[in-house]
């Protein structure tokens, strides 16, 4: 007699994975190798899922959340890629909330991802550790996706939904939060398929064949790059060296075009000439300076590249906007004007005499241009500045030479204080191989001066040069100008910042000119471990006339 046949036995069932191990699976099929984070409570199953996949991803820890956000916002600023990090509910995800904020001005793809109380305890007010009302909908206010992991079953779903987030149309920041019970709860996890940034296929031809037709009428056009144009820059060059028009960038689209092209001008020269332009390209960025400070009329054409819906009709009206990518619509722009006319024989501005100009103006800088010009000295071609907001990091957005993109990195229009050595940490960590030099002020750099302990905690070889005047400069210099000379808390007292780095396992340097600083900058740089350099400063002048420039049109 036959017997039966047996029944197959299934070997590919999906594994069965936590919340936690399912969304740390996503993180790392994402291209994501580095968690940001603070332990805690909240979110220790997280940390032990990264602890099991410890050789696919690292957890690199701080001493205060703010720092842990303001890091993966400097890895995401210096990449392009996106970052992740992790802070405990409440007070802990409100500590963080700058740094999203600043991701969410500057276009970052940064990955919050925030622990929550028991699930069914959510907002009814309990008392909880860390409890607080609605905090989805608080980061909601910071972040283009704002999102609770409501069972292990979607997790995967959900971290995969805030990455295409992140990526898509205007970059920018995503958060998710998980409740500590949802967390260890087990379900089949099914690998998703990493995110890519979608590719811009559908142009539309018609903006981009307007556009051609308004360029090729311009006598005088002038070339406008943001934040938005650093993955654009080779099809920048070649647009602006087919229609001769020079390219102004200011911040965070410094180096789309290289500091010491021939075409390349920046703020102050942009006014200058903003008077003559009879036609704008403005390739990812707001334009709000050129648009609500400097003035526009009806003798200025505008043309419009972003990848924001709401940007280009959020002052007026442009003559033409495409929406989209900036790559793919600046490099059908160009093929456009090459089928359809013959570049110009030069540029209609004299930008030498703009750079004789800009020369003798920066010349008043001192001695923020001298201490710039040390750094860049010392600095390898391919080594990152992070900007601060300080004096020096001022006059850097002027005068500081930058050759590639992402590689000054600026806050950008939030501007806040502090951010700086948390960010460039991020930037160092993400670039291992690469010299990143960050500035700050005596002032910002205690917003985070703890983080000096984090820098040698996990051997991140940043230099970080604190300029020390004793004071809130741009205030003090606000009341003296402004209000009498009525000082009122502008004055500083710091620490010593040499002998506060050492405590800490870092290098510490002084130096009391821009040749000691070059000279200190070479060997801390040489070493590749972590460093600071104190350098002790008065009041510098302002130079706020050069960044701040009356309405010229309209």
């Amino acid at each position: 007699m036959n017997s039966a046949a047996p029944i197959p036995t299934q070997t590919n069932s999906p594994a069965l994975l936590d919340t936690a191990e399912a969304s740390v699976a996503t993180l790392i099929t994402n291209g994501i190798d580095t968690l940001y984070a603070l332990p805690g409570l909240h979110n220790d199953p997280l940390c032990d899922a990264v602890y099991k996949r410890r050789d696919e991803i690292r957890l690199l820890h701080a001493r205060h959340e703010q720092a842990t956000a303001y890091m993966a916002l400097g890895a995401a600023l210096s990449t392009g890629r996106p970052q992740a990090f992790a802070a405990v509910p409440g007070p802990g995800f409100l500590n963080t909330t700058a740094a999203l904020l600043s991701a969410e001005g500057t276009c970052a793809p940064v990955l919050g991802i925030i622990g929550q109380i028991p699930q069914r305890d959510i907002d009814r007010n309990y008392g909880h550790l860390h409890e607080i009302r609605d905090q989805i909908g608080m980061a909601a206010h910071v972040a283009k996706y704002a999102r609770r992991i409501r069972s292990a079953q979607e997790a995967p779903r959900v971290v995969s939904e805030a990455i295409t987030a992140m990526l898509s149309d205007r970059p920018g920041p995503a958060v998710v939060e998980a409740a500590l019970d949802i967390w260890t709860q087990r379900a089949p996890f099914a690998p998703t398929q990493p995110i890519a940034k979608a590719d811009d296929d559908l142009l539309d031809g018609g903006a981009v064949e307007h556009a051609a037709r308004l360029a090729l009428a311009a006598k005088r056009p002038m070339i406008v790059v943001g934040g938005g144009a650093l993955d654009a820059a080779e099809e920048v060059r070649a647009l602006a060296e087919f229609l001769q028009a020079p390219v102004l960038s200011y911040r965070r689209g410094r180096g789309v075009i290289p500091t010491d092209h021939p075409l390349a001008i920046n703020l102050p020269q942009g006014h200058r000439l903003w008077p003559q332009v009879d036609l704008v390209i403005a390739i990812g960025t707001r334009m709000f300076i050129q648009e609500q400070q400097w003035g526009m009329d009806m003798d200025l054409r505008v043309i419009r590249i972003d990848a924001d819906p709401e940007a280009p009709n959020r002052h007026q009206a442009p003559d033409v906007a495409m929406i989209g990518d900036a790559a793919a619509y600046t490099a059908s722009l160009v093929s456009a004007l090459e089928f359809g006319g013959s570049p110009s024989s030069a540029c209609a501005f004299d930008l030498e005499a703009e750079a004789a100009w800009l020369a003798q103006r920066a010349a008043a800088l001192e001695p923020q241009r001298s201490y710039l010009n040390a750094i860049r000295g010392a600095l390898p071609a391919d080594g990152i500045f992070v900007d601060e907001v300080t004096q020096v990091g001022f006059a850097s957005r002027l005068l500081f030479p930058v050759y590639k993109p992402r590689d000054f990195i600026s806050p950008g229009y939030q501007d806040n204080l502090g951010w700086g050595y948390g960010t460039a940490l991020g930037v160092k960590a993400a670039n291992p191989d690469r010299s990143v030099v960050a500035i700050a002020g005596d002032g910002g750099f205690m917003y985070q001066a703890g983080e000096l302990a984090t820098a040698a905690q996990h051997n991140i070889g940043l230099v970080v040069v604190v300029f020390d005047n004793g004071m809130f400069g741009n205030v003090k210099r606000i009341q003296q100008e402004r209000y009498g000379n009525r000082i009122i808390a502008a004055d500083l007292k710091s620490p010593d910042f040499v002998a506060l780095a050492e405590s800490c396992g870092v290098a510490g340097y002084r130096a009391d000119s821009p040749a000691e600083l070059e000279k200190a900058l070479g060997l801390a740089l040489e070493r590749n471990a972590p460093a600071l350099i104190h350098v002790r400063c008065g009041e510098m002048p302002s130079p706020w006339d050069m960044l701040l420039m009356p309405r010229v049109r309209g």
